[in-house]
């Protein structure tokens, strides 16, 4: 039975928390900036934690990290 692989798209963008949920960058924060208010992008800079419908998807391809 062969290994199965970590996806590695996802190993580059998600992390694990030490309680097991899986960490994410904010999107719309690469460029068009002056359009948005400062309040936005500084809520954009954050991190923040991949909701519970997605969560089986990303866990499936990063199979070693869960």
């Amino acid at each position: 039975m062969p290994k199965v692989k970590t996806k590695s798209g996802a190993k580059k963008r998600f992390k694990i928390t030490g309680s097991g949920k899986i960490k994410r960058k904010s999107a719309f924060k690469n460029h068009i900036l002056t359009k948005k208010t400062t309040k936005q992008k500084r809520r954009l800079t954050k991190k923040s934690i991949v909701s519970k419908a997605d969560t089986n998807n990303i866990s499936a391809m990063l199979p070693y990290l869960l």
